[in-house]
Order: C-alpha cells, then sequence, then structure tokens
C-alpha cells in the first residue's frame, strides 16, 4: 500500500490542528498515511499543540522552524523531510482545505497518468478584494505555466514532481509545480471561509509574493 505523506504548514492555527487531525483519521480510514506539521515560527500555541498530538500519535510528526519563512518555504521543508512516500499531499491547517477532499486527489493521482492533482477552489472561501486578486494572479500562472487556472496549494503530488519541488526551490510549490514539466489536473473542492484565525498575509506581502511567483515562473516555464 503506498503510504501517503500529509505536509502542513501552520502559523498560528492551534485552535484547528486537533480537529484537522481527527478528520483527517476519519477521511484516510484504511490507508497508510503520516501527518507532517511544519511549524512557521508561530506565535501562538501552535507548537506546542502540535507536538502534543505527535507525542498522542506515531504518525503525526512536527519540524519546527525557527524563523517565519512563509507557507510555500514551509511546504518545501515538508516535502524535504519526508523523503520515503509514495505520494505526497500539501493542505493548510486552517481547515480551508477540506481533509474529507484528500482522498479523491489521491485515488486520481494513483494511475500514473499525471504528477499532480489540484484541488481546483470552488465556493465562497474569502472576501471579494482578496478573492479578484488571486484569481488574477492565477491567470497569469496559468498563461505563463500551462497549469488550470483554479491550481492552489491544495495539491497531491507523485514522486517526479516533489522531488522536482525540493531541486528547485521555487517561491510558490505552484510555480515549481508548473515548471516541472509533468501532466496536471485538477478537480473541483468546495472550500468554505476558515472557521478561525486569518492568514497573517498583509496585501503588500501577497503583492510581492504575486511578483516573485511570476518573475519565477516566467524564467523557469516549459511552454
Amino acid at each position: 500500500m503506498t503510504t501517503v505523506a500529509l505536509i502542513v504548514p501552520v502559523h498560528g492555527n492551534a485552535p484547528t490542528l486537533a480537529t484537522l487531525v481527527a478528520r483527517l483519521a476519519s477521511a484516510l480510514a484504511g490507508r497508510d498515511w503520516r501527518l507532517r506539521f511544519v511549524d512557521d515560527a508561530s506565535t501562538d500555541a501552535s507548537l506546542g499543540v502540535a507536538r502534543r498530538l505527535a507525542a498522542a500519535a506515531p504518525n503525526v510528526s512536527v519540524t519546527a522552524l525557527a524563523a517565519n519563512v512563509g507557507q510555500h518555504r514551509a511546504l518545501l521543508r515538508g516535502l524535504a523531510d519526508e523523503p520515503g512516500a509514495g505520494a505526497w499531499v500539501c493542505l493548510d491547517a486552517d481547515l480551508q482545505d477540506p481533509p474529507e477532499a484528500v482522498p479523491g486527489l489521491l485515488d486520481r493521482l494513483a494511475p500514473g497518468d499525471v504528477g499532480a492533482v489540484f484541488a481546483g477552489r470552488r465556493g465562497d472561501y474569502e472576501r471579494t478584494g482578496r478573492l479578484l486578486t488571486g484569481r488574477l494572479h492565477r491567470a497569469a500562472l496559468s498563461r505563463l505555466t500551462g497549469l488550470p487556472p483554479d491550481a492552489g496549494a491544495f495539491v497531491a503530488l507523485g514522486r517526479t514532481v516533489r522531488d522536482a519541488l525540493v531541486r528547485l526551490q521555487p517561491p510558490s510549490i505552484v510555480a515549481g509545480i508548473g515548471a516541472s514539466g509533468e501532466p496536471v489536473v485538477s478537480v473541483p473542492v468546495a472550500r468554505s471561509p476558515r472557521p478561525v484565525g486569518s492568514s497573517g498575509w498583509t496585501p503588500a506581502a501577497r503583492l510581492a509574493q504575486s511578483a516573485r511567483t511570476l518573475a519565477w515562473a516566467a524564467a523557469h516555464s516549459q511552454r
């Protein structure tokens, strides 16, 4: 049975971590899976909660970063720390990415005809202004890379794409998947607003990350 490694970046998510583990355990019953939290220098109790969950479950691990590096760098660190799996899934800790959708992503990845399966964004999960900004960014990234326009960081990966991400160290794993040259697909997954907390991103930080990502994608595009 293929071992699935779930990579979850954590920053200020203490209230949702236990629920996330419980929902993943239910959704992935019967599968061989493990979960790695990557605590991105949280300033709340997230690291302590993650460590308590890891102490109670042998398939839960924690990587603690000394400095805040952002969601995508945290994901890359988690992927590097889980080299021995057969498939990888990246998802957020705040429950916007529904754990119940993970089996569907894995089932679509299993035939091996694609290197990654994105959970295509559906549902009213963002404020209108942020949603428009995100759509513009994804449209530009899609034009540069050929990725689906609804591609995001909730994604299942095969080995070739995972290894490419670890090697390339892109500013965004989405752009890195596009640069891997592997075929990809997206499947629709409804999202809801996060139940608690916020992303911590300022508009200026979002624009800067978008600019870095698009410049990197333009330089590494295989189109």
